[in-house]
């Protein structure tokens, strides 16, 4: 193994445990944040089944580089909107 290839899959390894990291959190605010506000049933269920499950469909694709800014800026959408 080269310098390199460890190198290129520690990185990959810290991006993956900080989309596991960020999904949970904003994930897990997104819920109350969509009874509380009370969307329409769509809204809600694209908020809680949908979206989750593209971000991890792009996960393991292999795709963390486009799914962590999605995240992202989801959930800064969702701190914005909170306030």
């Amino acid at each position: 193994m080269t310098i390199v290839f460890v190198y290129e899959r520690m990185v990959r390894i810290m991006l993956l445990l900080l989309f596991i990291i960020f999904f949970f959190g904003i994930f897990g605010k997104l819920i109350g944040f969509a009874f509380r506000a009370s969307w329409s049933i769509i809204k809600v269920v694209f908020t809680l089944v949908f979206l989750p499950l593209i971000l991890v469909g792009l996960v393991f694709r292999g795709l963390v580089i486009i799914a962590l800014p999605v995240l992202l800026v989801v959930g800064l959408c969702s701190l914005l909107d909170r306030a």
